[in-house]
């Protein structure tokens, strides 16, 4: 049996804060990431491209985390919506303080037409969890972004052989696993990433082309991230935090990883002409809008 959606209900269930005030906290790790995966060198600019938006869809909004950074950066008067299969609940909750803005229960997999068209639909982080990722896609370009909208998504990158051996090794073996239990070998997990980090060494290494390793200078903890395992460690987060993060990433069943030709053939069977693509070692960042007839 597929454990996707038990494996995000228990997550944001038991971490309905995870990353929050971090997402929001200006000059934080992982806001800088969203923002400069997706071409926004500055919270300004971000706010200069949302300047003009005004219907806004988080699509897989998770804890809403992403969906309040979106609020906080439109105009006043825009309109944001999240949706979500299992964690609605905990969005509308965490978002309550705000205005303009809504949580919704949705499956990517379905028509969602009923929530209208959006001049910015931002989906990452999302549609390699789902049983169908490029359907999700096809979905919401049809059913929900404008003619002149713009759709952002990210999905994981194909990675290094030992890598997606490990992870994959790994996540067949505690798939079957309760939250408790899982947590529990990711607290594992998550000790031997902050012992790493806390030795903060740096390492020159050379190329090694069968193991898609990249030569260059690495800090000891992200070598082993980039090309052996996910050991995720964040001084930004504390160590709970920290585990949920690997949790995420090893206990769901449904975890697609990409070329970025694969992706740039979904925007253009979507008939979308490409506005930016970004690839680093995690994952695959496009954007794209409607072409021209």
């Amino acid at each position: 049996m597929n454990n996707t959606k038990t494996s995000f209900k228990d997550k944001w269930e038991n971490n309905q804060d995870l990353a929050f005030t971090e997402t929001l906290r200006a000059g934080s790790e992982v806001q800088t990431w969203i923002l400069n995966r997706n071409g926004w060198k500055s919270v300004e600019e971000f706010r200069q491209f949302l300047s003009d938006k005004n219907t806004i869809l988080d699509a897989g909004c998770g804890n809403g985390r992403v969906t309040a950074l979106l609020r906080e950066n439109a105009k006043p008067e825009a309109q944001v919506t999240g949706i979500d299969l299992v964690a609605y609940e905990v969005a509308g909750n965490n978002l309550k303080a705000y205005n303009n803005i809504a949580a919704h229960q949705a499956d990517l997999l379905e028509d969602n037409s009923r929530f209208g068209k959006f001049d910015f639909i931002y989906c990452q982080e999302v549609l390699h969890h789902t049983n169908n990722p490029e359907l999700g896609f096809k979905n919401l370009v049809t059913n929900n972004l404008a003619a002149n909208g713009i759709i952002a998504i990210y999905v994981y990158k194909k990675k290094a052989p030992v890598r997606e051996f490990v992870d994959d090794y790994i996540r067949d073996a505690i798939k079957g696993m309760s939250y408790e239990e899982a947590i529990k070998k990711c607290d594992q997990i998550t000790e031997l990433g902050k012992m790493l980090s806390d030795l903060n060494i740096k390492i020159k290494v050379p190329q090694v082309d069968v193991l898609k390793i990249e030569a260059g200078e690495y800090d000891l903890q992200r070598f082993i991230y980039h090309y052996f395992m996910k050991c995720f460690w964040s001084n930004d987060f504390s160590f709970p935090a920290n585990s949920a993060i690997n949790y995420d990433w090893y206990h769901p069943q449904n975890c697609e990883r990409y070329d970025v030709e694969e992706i740039r053939t979904w925007f253009s069977n979507n008939g979308l002409e490409i506005t930016h693509e970004f690839v680093d070692h995690y994952g695959i960042t496009m954007q794209g809008t409607p072409k021209k007839s």
